[in-house]
């Protein structure tokens, strides 16, 4: 009991944030460092040996470069990259399980080194120490599952370039969010990718990207007409049945 009134005042503050809000669109975030956001932590990988790049004598060419000029891809820490993100997931699962079972046990002393006859003295005088306990049981379980799912997500996010680790490989984060009237949608990509699998026009696609972190989501009025209320999830989250 002594925990309810911290969770009355945590939906009390919760509901004041969204009071907050009426009548007024959802904030759009500052643009800042991904860097500097509170759950950011650096990436750690295993790194092979770093190796000397060789530069022939008298050449133009610059190992990597795909000009003569100037390599206009990412390659350092602020730099721009457009990730293409092109996701098309269908799966379709159906599970069926029955389960049935039925158990008899019967337990008794007819000889106990004569304290059988004993038991009558504790016991009703209609006891038979042969049938002492007996206990039958039934079990049966019937579920049907059905999943189906298709998603379709095609956007294209600049990202920025926030971290080299020793082998060359470049750590990404990049954020766009678009506000429509009451509704702010929001992207987020961050991954790891290889210099190689960037294109000439300074693009990657998602599917080149490691451990990638993809997530399309918003809020807004239509988000809240969509999700369930909050007392609805916290009785969803406390109750046992």
């Amino acid at each position: 009991m002594k925990y309810v009134p911290l969770l009355a005042l945590s939906l009390a503050l919760g509901a004041c944030e969204r009071l907050s809000e009426v009548g007024r669109p959802p904030a759009l975030a500052p643009v800042t460092s991904p860097t500097a956001a509170p759950g950011y932590q650096p990436v750690s990988m295993p790194m092979p040996a770093a190796q000397v790049p060789t530069h022939g004598g008298n050449s133009l060419w610059r190992p990597g470069s795909r000009t003569f000029l100037r390599d206009q891809r990412a390659a350092a820490v602020g730099d721009l990259i457009t990730v293409l993100v092109s996701i098309q997931d269908t799966a379709q699962l159906q599970n069926t399980t029955a389960r049935e079972r039925e158990g008899t046990d019967r337990m008794g002393i007819p000889r106990l080194l004569g304290l059988e006859s004993s038991l009558t003295r504790l016991l009703p005088n209609s006891i038979d120490p042969s049938a002492l306990v007996q206990t039958s049981g039934s079990q049966t379980t019937s579920g049907v599952g059905t999943l189906r799912r298709n998603e379709t997500v095609t956007l294209r996010l600049a990202a920025t370039v926030t971290q080299t680790l020793p082998n060359g490989n470049l750590v990404v984060a990049g954020r766009q969010q678009v506000r429509v009237n009451h509704e702010l949608r929001e992207l987020q990509v961050t991954g790891v990718i290889r210099p190689q699998d960037i294109a000439s026009d300074n693009t990657v696609k998602h599917d080149r990207l490691a451990e990638a972190r993809i997530a399309y989501g918003g809020r807004g009025t239509l988000s809240d007409v969509q999700a369930p209320r909050y007392g609805q999830q916290l009785l969803d989250i406390v109750l046992p049945f």
